[in-house]
């Protein structure tokens, strides 16, 4: 049995520059970091007693012989990428819904990877995995995402990476103290609106208007610079969120999907209450909602905001792992 693990991110800046319609002409950056809450895949060979060869869990179950009837796209193409044809058991299970822009789906992605090939005995570098994931759903699903899902949720850490107009990519690790790094966690909330959707979908249309928001995508990206010379040079961290808050309200601006009436109404009920900035997290339309505030303004945002769930959470540094390695023979061929 293999169990891999892999980490949900939260991106500060920077997010839409990762989109190859961006970054393959101006190059594209986001400053983000990884969180202590995760994605669990386990997988094992299928011992030969069942009628079914497949057997993935996941929201769905679904029991098949041949891989090709297997309806979750993630899984039935990584099991052709890697290489496997054995019969399967598959569970996923996760800490945070998925569809809430916690760039949940590739975290899916990585972790199913990084299993399979676990499960061949291979041990895939971190790096190779985001690029595999990458071209799994852009290339081989034909989905609209950009690329820092991937690298983060295989990578983990808290770290700038830039997208190079090449398509390769470089990672800076942050660089602060312990206290430096408790402090910005300090000063973040995050709340779940309740509203999961497709971030592809939203993301085809921010896609589609990058030509026409050029400045908007230019001023982004120099916000990671921003963001991380606040957090390295000693800044007072307040600075942060004021930031986000700029980079909110350019973010709004790039696609009528990103926000709805009600992320307006929750992002407004947390500054009537002292919160500095935030954003939706991932493409937008819903999902999760990160807060800046100084923590002795958070009891008064909670008590606004309690029809919401507010998700304690910690930077990660760790990314995709493979927990549990227990390899046995394929039952099939033994």
């Amino acid at each position: 049995m293999i169990i891999s693990r892999t980490p949900f991110r939260v991106s500060f800046f920077g997010g839409g520059t990762d989109y190859p319609a961006w970054f393959e002409e101006n190059g594209g950056s986001v400053l983000a970091t990884t969180i202590n809450k995760y994605c669990y895949i386990t997988c094992r060979y299928l011992p030969p007693f069942f009628e079914h060869k497949y057997r993935i869990v996941y929201s769905k179950v679904e029991m098949v012989n041949d891989p090709k009837d297997i309806q979750h796209p993630v899984v039935r193409v990584a099991l052709e990428q890697a290489g496997i044809e054995e019969g399967l058991e598959i569970h996923h299970d996760g800490d945070l819904p998925a569809r809430a822009g916690l760039g949940s789906s590739s975290a899916f992605t990585v972790g199913m990877l990084n299993a399979l090939y676990a499960l061949k005995g291979n041990m895939v570098p971190k790096k190779k995995l985001a690029e595999e994931a990458i071209h799994l759903e852009r290339n081989v699903l034909k989905e609209s995402v950009g690329s820092q899902d991937q690298v983060l949720t295989a990578l983990g850490g808290f770290k700038k990476i830039d997208f190079n107009t090449d398509h390769s990519i470089s990672e800076t690790p942050v660089i602060v103290s312990p206290e430096r790094k408790a402090e910005l966690e300090n000063h973040l909330l995050l709340f779940y609106t309740g509203i999961s959707r497709f971030a592809s979908q939203v993301a085809e249309k921010k896609i589609e208007n990058i030509p026409k928001k050029k400045k908007e995508l230019a001023t982004m990206r120099q916000m990671v610079d921003e963001g991380l010379k606040i957090i390295t040079n000693g800044q007072c961290i307040t600075e942060f969120g004021s930031l986000l808050h700029e980079s909110w309200k350019l973010k709004r601006d790039l696609s009528d999907g990103v926000s709805t009436s009600l992320v307006d109404e929750i992002y407004q009920a947390a500054l009537s209450e002292g919160a500095l900035g935030g954003k939706l997290l991932g493409a937008g339309g819903g999902g999760f909602m990160l807060i800046f505030a100084r923590p002795e303004d958070h009891s008064r945002i909670k008590e606004h905001l309690k029809n919401l769930l507010c998700i304690p959470f910690n930077f990660e540094v760790e990314g995709s792992q493979i927990i549990v390695f227990q390899p046995d023979s394929n039952p099939r061929h033994s």
